[in-house]
């Protein structure tokens, strides 16, 4: 079955109040259009084959700059004049579909099985709609049905009369319409409403005019078909999907402390028996290995975090590899390229950047080590620096197995330190330390007799 999809995007959103198109605007980490597109993708790859259209208006340049690298068909609509009119500006490119289904930017947490029910209702040739009842179902648009429950219409709330306002079924706007009737619906749309559009709904009475059955599925959850207006809509919505996420991960092993305070804006894979606790943020690729512990106020983005380590308090790790074993924290910030191989520790108020840190290292305290590589059981005393950046070129420093650095030492890359040496404490390190030897390298002290300690003047 050939299944086109067509994704409305072309609305401003004016209650967004912002100057970014409203489908851009973020749930989960991810725009809220680049969310249907996932879905659309996966409803697609296992139904058979078809095309993605997305058609955009408002913003439009932005849109495309922000989703481009997907495999879409990019449809203008120059004037926003309602839904058929959006589809309208498609069908071109969905000419020997199957099927056609319409899809909305702004409704962003559609599950690709409720869209892959819908599609069968439509592939025998039928009209599919995807319907909810609500406890209220103000604002939206209600399905009327006659005596033998058969769907007849759908009434703008705008358009309808005290009793059809009454009814809580509504139209979610979602729809399958068989291939050989789009064309000829969509172009017999009228605008003789309260709003002056073309609604896409009306298609439902073309459908029943011509005998051509109405059938309806419902979505597994209501936020599947909740749209985001304002805000607080986006709000609403991020809460729930990041619920979901949470219960996901927690029946799949995974302690999370609390719920309502662990955000996830991307993808995690997790093992068995790890623990999250509050206020951690979990963005980009994450994978988690067996009895990780990440304490409170953690960020972990694009990064690995191998099996037993634990990420203490407030520490932060972007684009790192993490081994087994290892504790980063309280207060440490792994930087792009930093990798602690296995039972490696990095402590309060240290940094790594692109950097090795060999098995059974310590950098404990206070420390930028950037464009390094420590091998196996280095010693880094607090307050050192490598110093990599001549203000034009970034420079290594090699530190071998064993070594010593003594606190507050300031190696010059590049610069080498041997097997088991020792830099002493407050040295400015220039030149290699061959292995098992100490470099020493700071002013020689001098205590004088007699000194008096200034005063103020009155």
């Amino acid at each position: 079955m050939r299944a086109d999809i067509v994704i409305l995007a072309a609305g401003q959103g004016s209650r967004m109040k912002s100057n970014l198109p409203k489908v851009l605007h973020t749930i989960a980490g991810k725009p809220m259009l680049e969310h249907v597109i996932l879905a659309a993708q996966n409803t697609q790859s296992m139904v058979g084959e078809g095309k993605i259209h997305v058609v955009v208006g408002h913003g439009a340049d932005q849109v495309k700059a922000a989703l481009g690298h997907y495999d879409l068909n990019w449809v203008h609509q120059d004037q926003q004049l309602g839904t058929g009119h959006a589809v309208q500006q498609a069908l071109p490119g969905c000419e020997g579909a199957d099927v056609v289904l319409v899809l909305y930017g702004d409704v962003p947490l559609i599950e690709p099985a409720s869209l892959i029910s819908l599609l069968n209702t439509s592939n025998i040739g039928s009209l599919g709609l995807l319907t909810i009842n609500l406890a209220n179902p103000s604002g939206y648009g209600r399905i009327i049905r006659n005596e033998s429950s058969r769907i007849l219409a759908i009434v703008e709330e705008k358009d309808a009369t005290p009793e059809q306002q009454a009814v809580s079924e509504i139209n979610t706007g979602i729809m399958a319409i068989p291939g050989n009737k789009v064309s000829h619906w969509i172009s017999s749309l009228k605008n003789n409403n309260a709003q002056g559009e073309f609604y896409l709904t009306d298609v439902v009475a073309m459908a029943v005019e011509q005998n051509v059955s109405v059938i309806n599925t419902q979505p597994q959850s209501r936020i599947e078909v909740e749209g985001v207006n304002s805000r607080i809509q986006q709000m609403e919505l991020e809460r729930a999907l990041q619920e979901k996420l949470a219960t996901d991960l927690m029946i799949n092993g995974v302690t999370v402390v609390d719920p309502k305070r662990l955000d996830i804006r991307g993808e995690v894979t997790a093992g068995h028996d790890i623990t999250l606790d509050i206020n951690v943020v979990l963005e980009g690729n994450v994978v988690l290995g067996d009895n990780v512990i990440i304490e409170p106020g953690c960020i972990i983005r694009n990064s690995v975090v191998g099996a037993g380590a634990i990420i203490k308090a407030n520490s932060i790790l972007e684009d790192a590899v993490v081994a087994a074993q290892c504790e980063v924290g309280p207060f440490a910030r792994l930087r792009p390229g930093a990798e602690l191989q296995e039972k490696a520790r990095v402590g309060n108020f240290v940094e790594i950047k692109k950097s090795i840190i060999g098995k059974g290292s310590k950098v404990n305290h206070l420390s930028y080590v950037g464009d390094a590589e420590l091998g196996d059981n280095v010693n880094v005393g607090a307050g050192t620096i490598t110093c990599n950046y001549d203000g034009v070129n970034k420079f290594k420093t090699v530190i071998g197995d064993g070594a010593f650095i003594g606190s507050n030492s300031a190696l010059v890359a590049p610069v080498t330190i041997g097997r088991g040496a020792t830099s002493g404490a407050g040295s400015t390190i220039t030149r290699d330390i061959p292995d098992e030897q100490l470099g020493v390298a700071r002013g020689r002290q001098r205590n004088l007799d007699g000194w008096q300690r200034p005063v103020k003047k009155h």
